[in-house]
């Protein structure tokens, strides 16, 4: 069965590292144990290591919004080609009635007319 320990925060008392900070397992720590199956890692170069990382997350967060803005601007083009094109059929429809309308209205104007002047040259 694997016991996992927490990983601690000491500060090294070497002389090469004199107050430099590191991480270990707590198991080993507790121990003593100096090989290399446990964890051990500077806090500064743990640091690097994480801006790194958040660094190379950034970079991939940036490429998918580029690709999803880009994504969406072709998405909204489509909606607002297809909307445009709804529309000016509609202007149309509403256009062709107006003028079939406006023509039934000349011919009665038209046949209006010719009446009041038949009439007229009936009466005068």
């Amino acid at each position: 069965m694997l016991v996992r320990e927490e990983i601690i925060a000491l500060i090294s008392k070497s002389d090469p590292n004199p107050y430099r900070r590191y991480y270990r397992c707590g198991f080993a720590a507790s121990n003593k144990l100096r090989n290399n199956d446990h964890t051990f890692k500077w806090v500064d170069e743990a640091l690097v290591n994480e801006i790194e990382t958040l660094t190379a997350k950034n970079i991939e967060f940036e490429k998918h919004h580029k690709d999803f803005k880009t994504e969406r601007l072709e998405f909204e083009k489509i909606v607002y080609e297809k909307m445009e094109k709804e529309i000016f059929e509609k202007i149309e429809d509403v256009l062709a009635e107006a003028k079939a309308t406006n023509k039934k209205m000349m011919v009665i104007l038209v046949i209006l007319c010719m009446l009041m002047i038949g009439c007229s040259k009936l009466l005068g």
